[in-house]
């Protein structure tokens, strides 16, 4: 009988796909960061508060006579606070009749390598849902025009901040581009599942992603951009007898394999608690073409009891546009400033509308209001 403990060949394969997992993830994560040019993983601890902020100063009068004091200039750095920076559990199983269908390379190998595929997305989906809260906005009358004038408008507010902005990363829509570019030949290269292009129209990086909305136009100065991470392997998560294989100095995210015998599938685990953030949100330019406005609301579905109320939270490109608010049923559901107030049962659509003809926007939420007990 073999001696309890003993390392069998296969926990030596478990390793090894956890290992290749992590370290397939941390390459194209490294890959995206030389391409945009992040240079500042910073790591921080779980329910930290992911903060911007937007900076000013006010000059004070510099005609200050001989031997008079010189009065202080006042700078201002006000702080915007978002969501906390947590820990995101993710698990996936294959059964072992999974195995026996297609065989191993397509039940785990290729099920592991769209899961990383996804969580690459869920990075940057919320990187891209961050972008629009920029305050450094103006309307441009063709794409290269709105290109330039965002880098521009970077430049300028990193100048006023007495700091160096060389480096523009470039958002578009990848149709605006394409549709821009005509039958030119153009090579397009792509990392952590992004599509980008290197030195355009003076952009250090132009990445087009469908999840920027037509006719808009986001740009940063690259030290403006920020990783921030929790560390898998953290110690404190051994207490729990939660151990994850992780790769390198900067560990963004962990991976841990196992066989679940009670049901006859393996199981795959990842902890990740790594977002992309800006430090200044008055260093992120918002430009819209022929002035082109979007909105998109947090819910696009709800369900409240009469007498109740649900809140709905617009998000505008560019951020601050004015929203209007219609129900399609006041005796259903009525609304004001987002806030739903249920009337009486049935079904209702909540239309928030921004800009107006073909520069306007709309986004909806179907409500179904169930009578009180």
């Amino acid at each position: 009988m073999a001696k309890s403990g003993l390392t069998v060949a296969s926990d030596i394969t478990v390793r090894a796909r956890e290992i290749d997992f992590v370290t397939r993830f941390a390459k194209n994560w490294d890959a995206l960061r030389e391409v945009m040019g992040i240079l500042r993983p910073i790591k921080k601890q779980p329910g930290t508060v992911l903060t911007s902020y937007t900076a000013s100063i006010t000059l004070a009068d510099g005609n200050v006579g001989e031997g008079e004091e010189i009065p202080y200039s006042e700078a201002t750095v006000s702080p915007v606070s978002y969501a906390d920076l947590t820990l995101e559990k993710y698990a996936k199983a294959v059964s072992i009749e999974a195995v026996t269908k297609y065989g191993a390379e397509v039940a785990v190998q290729r099920t592991d390598e769209a899961f990383i595929n996804e969580l690459q997305s869920v990075v940057m989906s919320r990187f891209y849902n961050f972008l629009p809260t920029g305050t450094l906005t103006s309307d441009e009358s063709s794409f290269q025009m709105a290109i330039s004038m965002a880098i521009g408008r970077c430049k300028d507010k990193f100048k006023k901040m007495h700091r160096d902005a060389t480096r523009i990363v470039v958002w578009v829509n990848i149709l605006d581009a394409y549709s821009y570019l005509g039958s030119a030949t153009i090579t397009v290269q792509n990392q952590f599942g992004v599509d980008y292009m290197k030195n355009f129209l003076g952009a250090d990086t132009l990445i087009l992603s469908s999840e920027v909305p037509a006719g808009i136009v986001y740009a940063t100065p690259v030290d403006n951009i920020i990783n921030y991470y929790i560390d898998p392997s953290d110690a404190q998560f051994g207490q729990l007898n939660l151990n994850y294989t992780v790769q390198g100095e900067t560990n963004l995210i962990g991976f841990h394999a196992n066989g679940n015998y009670n049901t006859a599938v393996g199981e795959s685990f990842v902890l990740m608690g790594m977002t992309l953030w800006a430090e200044y949100l008055d260093a992120i330019a918002v430009v819209s073409i022929n002035g082109q406005t979007y909105i998109t609301l947090d819910k696009t579905t709800a369900s409240i009891t009469a007498g109740d109320s649900t809140k709905l939270t617009a998000t505008t490109t560019p951020a601050g546009a004015t929203v209007t608010w219609t129900s399609s049923d006041t005796s259903v559901a009525t609304v004001s400033n987002g806030t739903v107030t249920a009337v009486g049962a049935g079904t209702a659509t909540i239309t928030a509308s921004v800009g107006s003809g073909t520069t306007g926007d709309t986004a909806t939420c179907a409500v179904t209001v169930t009578a009180s007990a």
